[in-house]
């Protein structure tokens, strides 16, 4: 109880550093909530707007005393603030009947004619410019990044539970957020420092990292792949804003009026500068949209600062809340610069409001830039090594003059708290369990060797019945120069046991020269797509799924070697060459048998396949993002195209191979951003067998008898179904990410999401591989 009064009154002193908070929801005449509605500390440029279930929250470090609340068909409302902290405020707004100056009210809605903030927004428009940097030849700037992770919605009740005994101590470094006014403790954080180069005429750019400082655990790779992945660049100039795999309409895109409500709300000086103030909500729910407001500059029309704001109805997977805040430098009429841009999102499997959940926190300030200074083009080539012991390992001095935004009290005692919690068995076994959850390996940092997959330990299929999995692999580091992996699998019903290991040695880095090879024996499907890449453990996951529909009998037990050199002489440009030899025999030989013709056997039939062969692939993703410099890197976004060359050919007599044939395919897979109407995938495969094969060396057409999507099958045809030489394949698949349904009244609070899809192939036989 001790603990508890004590974590009690420090959360109480914390919450009145700042001079004024309030919250509270605000509600008509019949106590519906009113979303959208502008709350603001009068006399100020401080506000917010309620959410769709009229909430708010806002802090300010100034004192105020009057709260100002309105919105359109409502009369305007003040509230006197008795005290600094005012919580829990029921505030219901009168109806009205008012015109602001020249602008239309209909009950919400927002007239698009006679609107002084859409003149303004036309204005924004035809003045749309392209970020200041672009304006120059070359340019420079300094960057100071910090990402931060915290607990949020931290109660009485949870600081009680068991779980949390022996760590009490955490709840000292409670906090209230500024922007949902939910108590948080801040877990994590990661600062970066950088300076960014860049050459318009060449369109080249490099970042060189300086400092990297982590508070977290830092040899997880999950985590720092995590931090690494979840925020990119945005342009709140474009049309359409993309976070989470999702295309966000923005608040200054021309199709704005259609999607938005803008109020003419405030001008002032903002910098000196005469602005005025926009405050904008959505016309519909559950669409991917924002609320908020921005400052535009009277005279050039270049935003100033703008906040944009998630609502709760859009329909993203564990995303509870988006909030973001940009701040600008308008340099002059055709030059702006972003000084400072801040990111908040809350994670959460649940939107109730008391669901619990983590803040990723992103702050970005920019300084310190220098324009038309040329660089020779050899120094965009040299890369900075931002996982080097030097950079890893800044002293105190350093950061003190790096970061261009200094620590608050809280980010200050997060590092303290981490090397605490450390040392704490029952936090790092927490921690850990969230790790494998999310790469799915066990980490042994003391044999440097991590466990797993463990989600591939079990499965089934009708050659195994129910089979168990063991792997591991090595692991000193993200950027490993070489690892070896490797698996022992058992199946109860045919009693026997698999393997497979690999191992790869990155030879040179600048060229990304890799040799690589290994062996796996195993019960395999075969035939899950048309272009293979020949990967040694790569097992498809019908192989061994535990549900299915239909029959799996139609398995390949599959001995397979391989031996590799790949090298990447052009950034995202791979050619990889090597050599194979497998053997290819049915599991089920009494229900699906790759038997064929062979006059050298006794019986004139043989129902084992040998063949070497050697290839040559070549690997073409431009616009792909990569992070690690080591023999494996992790990609960090998907909007890249991917073009495919394989050539293979068979070589009959060597190791006692059969067949002698050459086959070629070449797929392309693109990504296509429909602006607001979501993502459009595609893919086209052709091919091409010459030469007599067996079936197991045919192309068979993917068939899907799992009860998951897999892309680039056909759900409606099963393993084996058809066979072909030579085809061509198209599959189109758009995901419109709940854009249609959330316009319909009675559907669009279900969060349903529409696809469409086409597929489609065409194959033949050749006649000397019909029997």
């Amino acid at each position: 109880m001790k603990k508890f009064l004590l974590a009690t009154f420090l959360l109480f002193s914390i919450s009145v550093i700042s001079q004024s908070k309030v919250g509270g929801v605000v509600l008509d005449e019949t106590g519906e909530p009113v979303a959208f509605a502008n709350v603001i500390f009068k006399n100020s440029t401080i506000g917010t707007t309620t959410d769709d279930n009229g909430n708010f929250y806002m802090e300010s470090d100034s004192t105020h005393e009057i709260l100002e609340i309105s919105f359109i068909g409502y009369e305007t409302k003040d509230i006197l603030l008795k005290s600094r902290v005012n919580y829990n405020m029921r505030i219901t707004l009168l109806e009205g009947s008012q015109q602001l100056k020249e602008v239309v009210i209909y009950a919400g809605k927002q007239s698009k004619k006679n609107n002084p903030a859409i003149d303004i927004l036309r204005k924004i428009w035809s003045k749309k410019r392209e970020n200041g940097l672009r304006k120059f030849k070359q340019y420079q700037y300094d960057k100071y990044e910090k990402v931060e992770f915290d607990l949020n919605t931290i109660d009485s009740a949870l600081m009680k539970k068991k779980i949390f005994k022996g760590m009490e101590f955490v709840f000292q470094d409670l906090d209230t957020s500024r922007i949902t006014g939910k108590t948080y403790l801040p877990i994590v954080l990661n600062e970066t420092f950088a300076k960014v180069y860049g050459d318009n005429i060449r369109e080249l750019e490099k970042e060189d990292v300086l400092g990297n400082k982590n508070s977290g655990f830092d040899n997880n790779q999950a985590i720092i792949a995590f931090v690494e992945d979840l925020y990119q660049d945005y342009d709140v100039y474009n049309n359409y804003l993309k976070f989470f795999d999702k295309s966000f309409t923005s608040p200054l895109s021309k199709t704005g009026i259609d999607t938005y409500n803008y109020i003419l709300r405030d001008s002032a000086f903002i910098d000196n500068k005469w602005c005025y103030n926009i405050t904008y909500y959505p016309r519909r729910k559950n669409e991917l949209t924002f609320k908020g407001d921005f400052w535009v500059n009277d005279s050039t029309y270049a935003i100033k600062n703008i906040n944009l704001e998630v609502t709760k109805s859009a329909n993203i997977n564990w995303v509870k809340e988006i909030y973001i805040e940009q701040d600008f430098e308008v340099i002059n009429d055709s030059v702006f610069l972003l000084k400072r841009d801040y990111m908040m999102t809350d994670f959460s499997f649940r939107k109730k409001e008391e669901s619990k959940g983590v803040y990723g926190k992103r702050t970005t300030v920019y300084g310190d830039y220098r324009f038309n200074i040329e660089k020779p083009k050899q120094f965009y080539k040299t890369k900075s090594n931002a996982y080097d012991p030097l950079v890893m390992n800044r002293d105190s001095v350093f950061w003190e003059n790096s970061r261009l935004e200094v620590l608050n009290q809280d980010e200050q005692g997060i590092y303290q708290l981490l090397d605490t919690l450390k040392t704490v068995p029952k936090f790092k076994s927490f921690y850990n369990i969230a790790s494998i959850l999310g790469s799915g390996y066990v980490e042994i940092d003391k044999w440097n060797l991590d466990i797993g997959d463990v989600f591939s330990t079990f499965g089934y299929n009708n050659a195994e019945g129910i089979r168990v999995r063991a792997g591991a692999r090595t692991y000193f580091g993200q950027n490993d120069p070489w690892r070896l992996e490797g698996y022992l699998a058992y199946g109860f019903k045919d009693q026997k046991v698999k393997h497979g290991f690999s191992a790869k040695w990155l030879l040179d880095k600048k060229n990304r020269l890799i040799i690589s090879g290994g062996n796996r024996k195993d019960v395999e499907q075969l035939g899950l797509s048309l272009t293979s890449t020949n990967d040694v453990l790569g097992r498809s996951v019908a192989s061994s799924a535990v549900f299915t529909v239909g029959s799996n009998d139609r398995l390949t037990n599959i001995n397979l070697s391989t031996l590799n050199l790949e090298i990447e002489p052009i950034t995202n440009f791979r050619v990889r060459v090597g050599s194979s030899f497998r053997t290819l025999s049915s599991a089920l030989p009494d229900a699906f048998n790759l038997d064929y013709i062979d006059p050298g056997s006794p019986t004139g039939v043989s129902s084992e396949i040998k063949q070497f062969d050697i290839r040559t692939l070549l690997i073409y993703t431009p616009g792909k993002r990569t992070i690690g410099y080591g023999v494996e890197r992790r990609t960090i976004n998907d909007t890249y195209s991917t073009l495919l060359l394989n050539y293979t050919k068979g070589i009959e007599g060597v190791f006692e191979s059969g067949f002698d044939y050459t086959k070629l395919q070449f797929s392309y897979g693109q990504p296509w951003q429909i602006g607001g109407l979501g993502r459009l995938y595609s893919t086209v495969e052709v091919g091409k067998t010459f030469g007599a094969v067996p079936l197991g060396l045919l192309n068979v057409v993917p068939g899907n008898q799992t009860l998951f999507t897999i892309y680039n099958t056909f759900h409606n045809l099963n393993f084996y179904e058809f066979v072909t030489d030579t085809y061509t394949s198209v599959h189109l698949e758009h995901n419109f990410n709940g854009r249609l349904f959330s316009r319909i009244p009675l559907i669009r609070k279900w969060n349903l999401r529409e696809f469409i899809g086409v597929r489609g192939v065409w194959g033949e036989l050749s006649d000397e591989n019909i029997i």
